[in-house]
């Protein structure tokens, strides 16, 4: 199930998060990082680094969004999600505040596009508006 919430206008950039899951986001980071239109538009962000902390924990991966990308995002996504193992929920958030939330098993791509595409354009009537995309069985 993908959706959507709107809270403010988009920016270029899209953090996705998996809470509580480091080892999930690299995964998805090695698997965004092989396909050819994301391929150096993804980069990770760590947690601020604590006081007597090496370095900061792996928080989201930063998405430098341009032509194709969100097309490319939404079916890499649709992609990395059914290898899982357990269900997550993976929330896709602009600078702005503006976020999906994917959680479950299966991923209506088209879908998922025309809510990223959405999100970015700031196109979205009111913050109660909420969309929900799940894939036919």
């Amino acid at each position: 199930m993908v959706t959507f919430t709107d809270s403010l206008q988009a920016s270029g950039q899209l953090r996705i998060r998996i809470e509580d899951e480091a080892d999930e986001l690299r995964s998805l980071l090695a698997w965004l990082r092989q396909e050819d239109a994301l391929r150096g538009r993804v980069r990770p962000e760590n947690t601020p680094v604590g006081q007597g902390e090496m370095g900061g924990a792996l928080d989201a991966l930063v998405v430098a969004v341009g032509s194709g990308v969100v097309t490319a995002l939404a079916g890499a996504l649709a992609a990395w999600i059914p290898h899982r193992r357990a269900e997550l929920r993976i929330t896709v958030t602009t600078e702005s505040g503006r976020t999906v939330e994917v959680d479950g098993k299966r991923v209506d791509v088209p879908a998922l596009v025309e809510i990223l595409e959405r999100l970015l354009a700031g196109n979205a009537e009111d913050n109660e508006q909420r969309n929900a995309v799940e894939a036919p069985e």
